[in-house]
């Protein structure tokens, strides 16, 4: 379930098919997130799951599969 809901945020922000997401996409580097990117998907994802994801955990989080792993974690 978070990670369909976070596909679907991914997909829709850089338009790309939800199928080509996987838990091991790196969102900098398979979807060419840049920094403003990063802060707009965690907006979209703090609002869909009801958390605060800290500045300093950003940092770490580099796949879906580690953000779904947050999320999970956090919720």
């Amino acid at each position: 379930m978070v990670f369909e809901k976070i596909r679907a945020i991914l997909s829709e922000q850089f338009s790309v098919k939800e199928s080509s997401i996987t838990l091991d996409t790196n969102i900098e580097e398979d979807l060419g997130a840049d920094s403003l990117d990063v802060v707009d998907i965690l907006m979209s994802i703090e609002d869909e799951f009801e958390i605060e994801v800290p500045d300093e955990e950003i940092e770490n989080i580099k796949t879906v599969r580690e953000l779904v792993e947050y999320i999970k974690s956090n919720q």
